[in-house]
């Protein structure tokens, strides 16, 4: 991709997750908005065939320049405004079932490899991207492929030796980090500790800056029904959670909790907290995704790259019908833009590496 000096728009990259889900069919549908186009440039790794096919089917004319992922001409610019590198290499990716498969694991594993690489280049280098956005992948076609990933989130935070790592959502109305991921119920008791809690809420503290929120407020999930009722219900609160909180309004962070999660989000509603801090998976999302379905964006914070995606799944039952929503894709390009444009206006700052970024 070429970097013309004249065209300052940041160049996104985005995986096009697993070939037989949702991904190709949001990704055609995001880019070929105009006014993406008009704020970034693209490259996705992928392959031309499912997108062409999801393109026919939303009634979309195929608006990128392919060039095939072994072709010696991504080493040169390339003046155009979205490509597409090919992988022809998995075979006929459209022969595949709407199902988790080991090619297609393979596929979008390769898929999101190429495009952190590419994150991770030098900032001179033709084939360096300012952000990343990652279309949903199969955890289990993955594992299929021989690829032992929780997802994502892990796999980013392995290859940019992130020690501090989190998953953030980010829509208009909610923003939510979690302190744990993808874990089975059982394993979080135990797995939780000061600091597992505190990096979520320094490093949401962070983001909220990035994003322009210049005194966060967060609210701090409990653990337990009642925030632990004072411990009657279990001590999380008191022995982790709690002294997490304490350190962070020592580092001058406004933190507050632990509160009762069946209320805490009503309240962040309601304006009282700019971000919430749930203590795992679903405590977080089952909101975030009632209230703001369609509008949300997942965003990786602590790694120095930016990796965005969209709050949904592969939806293998709808794959093909051009019944997908692309609100969700749409709104993880576009926080990708804002902060790539936004990383690219501080670091010219005369001061601009002491900025908050995430």
């Amino acid at each position: 991709m070429s970097r013309d000096v004249s065209d300052n728009r940041p160049v996104v990259g985005i995986s096009m997750g697993d070939p037989s889900g949702i991904g190709p069919e949001v990704v055609v549908k995001s880019i070929a908005d105009p006014a993406l186009q008009k704020r970034a440039r693209f490259v996705i790794y992928g392959a031309n065939a499912p997108l062409t096919l999801a393109a026919d089917h939303a009634g979309i004319d195929p608006f990128w320049y392919r060039i095939p992922s072994d072709s010696n001409r991504l080493s040169s610019p390339i003046d155009e405004p979205v490509i597409v590198r090919d992988h022809v290499d998995f075979g006929d990716l459209l022969r595949l079932p709407a199902s988790p498969t080991p090619q297609g694991g393979a596929a979008s594993k390769q898929f999101v490899e190429e495009a952190l690489a590419d994150a991770l280049e030098e900032p001179d280098s033709t084939r360096r991207i300012d952000a990343m956005v990652t279309a949903p992948i199969s955890k289990t076609a993955w594992h299929m492929a021989g690829f032992n990933w929780p997802g994502h989130t892990e796999l980013v935070a392995h290859r940019t030796r992130c020690r501090r790592c989190c998953m953030m959502f980010e829509a208009p109305r909610l923003k939510v980090v979690l302190a744990t991921v993808h874990l089975p119920l059982m394993d979080i008791r135990n797995s939780l500790t000061i600091g597992r809690v505190f990096d979520p809420i320094d490093l949401g503290h962070q983001a909220c800056l990035t994003l322009g929120i210049e005194e966060p407020r967060i609210a701090v999930c409990g653990l337990n029904p009642h925030a632990g009722e004072g411990g009657l219900l279990g001590d999380e609160e008191t022995r982790i959670i709690q002294p997490a909180i304490d350190m962070a309004c020592r580092a001058g962070i406004k933190a507050s909790g632990p509160w009762p999660a069946d209320t805490i989000f009503a309240d962040a509603l309601d304006g009282r907290y700019d971000l919430v801090v749930a203590m795992y998976h679903d405590q977080g999302l089952i909101p975030l995704k009632l209230i703001e379905r369609g509008h949300a964006a997942n965003w990786t914070i602590g790694p120095p790259i930016i990796r965005t995606s969209p709050d949904h799944g592969t939806a293998y039952g709808i794959a093909g019908t051009n019944k997908a929503d692309a609100g969700s894709m749409k709104a993880a390009i576009d926080l990708a833009i804002r902060l790539a444009t936004n990383r690219r206006d501080k670091a010219s700052l005369p001061n601009g590496s002491n900025q908050h970024t995430s």
